[in-house]
């Protein structure tokens, strides 16, 4: 969670939200990627049977069915390595979450796919925020999310979704908004 601003300490409250630009995105993004382009490097040459790939002699390799089934993953993994480029690129899901006393609201800023609704923007009054409530769900797939409580509108997620935060930054971050708000804590 973000410290208050330095503009004025005690009135805003700005937590920055990180979307697609995720380590673990990079990674998967370069290595499928990579290995899109050799399975499809490896399919044309056993195809024009002339090499392309520096380490390794595909052209003793049969087209049919080897070739045909390299090309097919070849052009998924590439498919699959762009998607999680052009996301990283539009960074879809990063924002902001801005708490302010001095205009009496709340924003929760996302950014999604281009288009027409590009940019998620929703503002509520602070009057109408009941609790910051936290959900902690352990097993095979957990999952750790700090929620707002709107009066009459259900709860709208404040943490970024994937890899699951450490329960002692969820605590601490539940706790200093609950602080910052004054509004009771729930879910511990």
């Amino acid at each position: 969670m973000a410290a208050p601003t330095a503009s004025n300490p005690s009135t805003i409250l700005r937590q920055p939200i990180v979307g697609a630009r995720r380590i673990s995105n990079y990674f998967w993004a370069m290595v499928s990627t990579l290995g899109g382009i050799g399975f499809l490097l490896a399919s044309l040459s056993s195809y024009f049977q002339v090499n392309l790939l520096p380490l390794s002699n595909p052209t003793d390799l049969a087209f049919i069915p080897q070739g045909i089934a390299m090309g097919f993953y070849g052009i998924a993994g590439s498919l699959l390595g762009l998607y999680l480029w052009l996301i990283i690129v539009w960074d879809v899901g990063g924002g902001y979450n801005e708490f302010n006393r001095e205009t009496g609201r709340v924003r929760i800023f996302r950014q999604g796919f281009p288009g027409k609704n590009r940019e998620i923007e929703v503002s509520y009054p602070l009057e109408e925020i009941q609790s910051i409530r936290v959900d902690i769900r352990e097993g095979l797939n957990p999952r750790r999310v700090l929620y707002l409580r709107i009066k009459g509108k259900g709860d709208i997620p404040l943490t970024r979704v994937g890899q699951p935060i450490a329960l002692s930054e969820l605590e601490n971050q539940g706790a200093e908004l609950a602080r910052f708000l004054t509004v009771p804590l729930e879910g511990l």
